[in-house]
């Protein structure tokens, strides 16, 4: 297969990574298994530009992209409905959506599986015809990233510290938001404190991602929780990967939702695989089956063929 790998230096883990010597290691790993491999390592300010570039080659099959949440959602959007696949380098604090695929959670790792990978079909989701590879979520979560955003880290441990210390703020001043939730033919109007649309159900015991990325469902979270208690064992329930434990989350699911914001003002965001974005009076929110390719390990790919 033709690689084309665009690596985001200012994103993720890549930030503290010597490029020249992985790239060597790249090179090294997929050419000896008989492929081809081009290498583009830039700024994030060129991260679209380059995909564009790579997604637009024709003799390209796999465009390979490492940096974080908001490079590999990026890539995806590109290749949504494409022949090309997409093979994810897992450089983010978290990996959600890698975790799902089942690739390895080191970089080296990861290279080796793709030497002998197979493409599968997976789903993404859109918001207002926006793609999402993850999740699109509104209140607790949105307010917890634009505190975060507020403070100064540089490495991944240092993220997940200023996540912790954002979440701890938003449970002492949770938002509380009016809302009209459609789920197929019922429609609900309640006052939350925190919505998440996930590309799938999440899975149960484990971080918040879906056990099967190609379910065909959209998975919808609801949280009415304001006391301080409530809140704090929802975020342990939720790291834990507990949602059903927790009597304060309604869960549903649906191949479409339709979500209408009632409340006041223009303070409200909402986060789309990690990054902030402008929160629309009403937001239409679909599951897009098998509309992504993606490069998985072999013994992914034959698991879910049996």
């Amino acid at each position: 297969m033709n690689f084309a790998a665009v690596l985001n230096r200012d994103g993720g883990t890549l930030r503290t990574t010597d490029l020249m010597a992985f790239s060597d290691r790249m090179r090294q790993t997929l050419e000896s298994a008989g492929h081809s491999l081009s290498i583009d390592i830039v700024a994030g300010r060129d991260i679209a530009e380059t995909l564009d570039s790579a997604v637009s080659r024709r003799t390209i099959d796999v465009v390979l992209a490492g940096g974080g949440d908001g490079t590999i959602s990026a890539a995806a959007a590109r290749l949504m409905g494409k022949k090309k696949a997409l093979a994810i380098l897992p450089a983010g604090t978290m990996n959600l959506f890698a975790r799902g695929l089942g690739i390895p959670q080191s970089l080296d790792a990861a290279l080796e599986t793709f030497a002998d990978g197979e493409i599968i079909a997976v789903d993404m989701a859109t918001a207002n015809g926006q793609p999402f590879v993850h999740q699109f979520s509104i209140g607790m979560h949105a307010k917890m990233v634009q505190l975060r955003q507020k403070m100064e880290f540089g490495s991944r441990l240092g993220k997940i510290g200023a996540s912790a210390k954002a979440a701890w703020a938003t449970i002492k001043n949770p938002p509380a938001m009016n809302v009209t939730l459609g789920i197929g033919d019922a429609e609900m109007t309640a006052r939350i404190s925190g919505i998440g649309v996930t590309n799938n159900l999440f899975g149960e015991g484990h971080l918040p991602y879906a056990d099967n990325p190609a379910g065909g469902v959209l998975g919808i979270y609801v949280t009415v929780a304001q006391q301080r208690a409530e809140l704090v064992k929802f975020f342990f329930n939720m790291a834990r990967g507990k949602w059903r434990d927790n009597e304060h989350v309604e869960i549903h699911q649906a191949d479409r939702a339709v979500l209408k914001i009632h409340s006041g003002g223009r303070k409200f965001r909402a986060v789309m695989d990690g990054e902030l974005v402008r929160l629309d009076r009403e937001t239409t929110i679909e599951i897009k089956p098998g509309a992504l390719n993606v490069l998985v390990p072999a013994s992914v790919a034959q698991a879910k063929a049996a």
